[in-house]
């Protein structure tokens, strides 16, 4: 396989991951492999992360393995574009959660007395 091929397999296959890929998981798309193979993976990811240093997205190396992500710098765009997210927990029961975290062991009767309203 040439080091062309191999580069858009590993792009496609960082694309479609939902997590990190790391070298070994790189490594299986192309049945172990040896050591050049691990020698042109390296190239390869250089040279892809080479490729996207100046677009909206980026090639980072993170602790798990390898992954595409959004630059920073456009984040205020993105928030746009997916809006303001609704709460997803209601005022009442964060309240309730943080009476049973401070004042452990607690009952019901004593969530309904500090909250006076019933639970």
């Amino acid at each position: 396989m040439d080091q062309e091929e191999i580069r858009n397999v590993v792009e496609a296959a960082l694309f479609a991951a939902e997590m990190p890929l790391s070298m070994r998981r790189l490594l299986d798309l192309f049945d172990g492999g040896d050591g050049q193979l691990r020698s042109d993976l390296d190239t390869v990811l250089a040279s892809l992360t080479d490729e996207y240093k100046n677009r909206g997205i980026e090639l980072v190396q993170v602790a798990e393995g390898y992954r595409f992500q959004t630059r920073e710098q456009y984040a205020p765009w993105l928030r746009r574009m997916h809006g303001t997210r609704s709460p997803r927990y209601s005022k009442a029961l964060l309240e309730t959660l943080a009476i049973i975290a401070y004042r452990q062991p607690v009952t019901r009767g004593d969530i309904e007395e500090v909250r006076g309203v019933s639970v």
